[in-house]
């Protein structure tokens, strides 16, 4: 199994800052799995004798099976999309490892709308059954972490699903929508694909577990972040409204809202504090 470069951070708040308390490491599928499961990964800490750290996640529209060994105890879980963003407490000595499904991933092995599981979650045994349960026996006591993620990719490979055109429909959408800047609305999205309102969200609600709204709004609310970190960002009233303008947003004044509801404060914060300010 090959280990994936770590390129993206996007989405991980101030990765700078949080890479200093932790370890991300991310290995790839095994190419039959490619269209549901974007990549395997591994989160380990040690902060014994250090302070707690909380890493804020502006997460991404998948679905994510993860297997927790920390102060809480161990187990494996499957997240659906976490609303409206998700902080991991990180304490003591830790590690998780987890598959990221592609957007549309997860619903041919679950069968299921994906909308109730968004904002949950549930054991990987209510999940998968009693074959689920096995995955998660002894999983910590394998002998590395290419091991953990082979358990993983064995039990996904003997279940693999056929593919669902839908499914495939639904990440190709969510690709364009993370590619394509001239998509800032709904309508675009679905002009863009040929489908009518109603029935792109329909489509998402199945698929994905969120509206395309929500999809478009966590994207560039991403890149906001994102740019902010970096200081791109012109000065003055006229900065904020141009960058507002440049993510979609028709005034500022929402923009504003919506970064301060998702981040806990405002761009001018936010910015501040990545410039070691605040």
């Amino acid at each position: 199994m090959r280990e994936s470069k770590l390129q993206a951070t996007r989405g991980i708040v101030r990765a700078d800052e949080g890479f200093r308390r932790f370890v991300l490491e991310r290995y790839e599928p095994d190419a039959a799995l490619a269209p549901f499961v974007e990549h395997y990964w591994l989160v380990r800490w040690d902060l014994r004798e250090q302070p707690d750290f909380h890493q804020h996640i502006l997460s991404y529209p998948s679905v994510q099976w993860v297997f927790e060994n920390d102060w809480t105890g161990t187990g494996s879980w499957v997240y659906g999309v976490p609303t409206p963003s998700y902080t991991r407490h990180l304490k003591g000595f830790g590690q998780s490892f987890g598959a990221k499904f592609r957007p549309g991933g997860f619903y041919p092995y679950w069968k299921q709308d994906l909308a109730p599981l968004t904002g949950s979650r549930i054991g990987g045994a209510a999940a998968f059954g009693e074959d689920g349960a096995a995955v998660e026996e002894g999983f910590w006591e394998l002998p590395d972490d290419e091991a953990r993620a082979r358990r993983i990719e064995s039990f996904l490979l003997r279940r693999l699903p056929e593919k669902d055109e839908q499914a495939e429909l639904a990440e190709r959408i969510v690709r364009s929508m993370i590619d394509d800047r001239e998509i800032v609305r709904t309508q675009d999205v679905a002009e863009a694909f040929g489908l009518g309102v109603r029935t792109l969200q329909r489509l998402f609600s199945r698929y994905i577990g969120v509206s395309p709204k929500w999809v478009l709004r966590r994207f560039r609310l991403q890149e906001a972040a994102e740019r902010l970190e970096k200081g791109e960002l012109g000065a003055g009233p006229a900065g904020w409204a141009e960058f507002a303008q440049q993510l979609g947003y028709y005034d500022q004044a929402h923009f504003i809202k919506d970064f301060k509801a998702l981040l806990g404060r405002s761009p001018e914060d936010y910015a501040r504090k990545s410039r070691g300010e605040g």
